[in-house]
């Protein structure tokens, strides 16, 4: 996993998109658009999440779709082959102890096309993790907006016409909140989370573990629980 280190950057830099950035950015779009059109042929509720729906990529970003609500791997994964698409590698990720399993299926041996979907209910902390790192609906996909949200690096990205604005995170966690429309502990909450991340130099997650060929999702994590008491203890409470 690539160390991300938090950037120290002035209080507003302007970034001004070329033609490649363009293209780059809508060749993601392009493969995210094909993905959730098949959930939302199906009725699902798919957001796409991230620096895709922010704007800011490059050469390796990925294409994060998410589900937000419960859904059975099942059905996820019929829905997904049934559409030809072909799952490359599947996976179950708690980021922390106290964290909501999650099921990510990977659509390309890159790993950077992702469905991912939570296996319980997502808290309303986790929800708005997402807003906070910028998502996207399938009709605002369609109507190619753009959001702003908060990168890895603890920078505020603020979409415009011709690119984006960036803005340091720490110290203007207020401003933040405000404009991303969620709350301000939140905010707060990820920018100790990295910056203790950045100065002890550690990174990674709490439990993932690959599903083995013919076992499900729901096997799986009763693996997982089984695995760490920790999270099952969570998930009871």
């Amino acid at each position: 996993m690539t160390r991300t280190r938090v950037r120290n950057i002035p209080e507003f830099r302007e970034v001004v998109y070329d033609e490649k950035h363009w293209s780059i950015l809508r060749d993601l779009r392009s493969i995210a658009r094909r993905v959730m059109e098949v959930f939302n042929r199906h009725g699902f509720t798919v957001w796409l999440h991230g620096s895709t729906a922010r704007g800011d990529v490059w050469e390796k970003s990925d294409v994060d779709v998410v589900i937000p609500l419960k859904t059975p791997g099942l059905i996820v994964e019929h829905i997904l082959e049934d559409s030809g698409f072909k799952p490359f590698s599947r996976y179950i990720i708690a980021a922390t102890p106290t964290s909501t399993p999650k099921g990510i299926i990977y659509l390309d041996d890159e790993e950077r096309v992702s469905v991912s979907f939570p296996l319980f209910n997502y808290k309303p902390r986790e929800v708005e993790f997402y807003k906070y790192s910028g998502v996207l609906t399938y009709s605002q996909l369609l109507a190619d907006e753009r959001v702003p949200g908060v990168n890895k690096n603890l920078v505020l990205i603020i979409p415009t016409e011709s690119g984006h604005l960036e803005a340091p995170v720490p110290g203007y966690e207020d401003y933040v909140a405000k404009v991303l429309g969620v709350s301000v502990d939140i905010v707060r909450e990820r920018v100790e989370v990295l910056t203790r991340r950045d100065q002890v130099g550690r990174t990674g997650i709490f439990a993932k573990i690959a599903l083995a060929p013919g076992e499900s999702f729901e096997e799986a994590i009763e693996r997982l629980l089984r695995e760490k008491p920790l999270i099952r203890r969570t998930i009871n409470n």
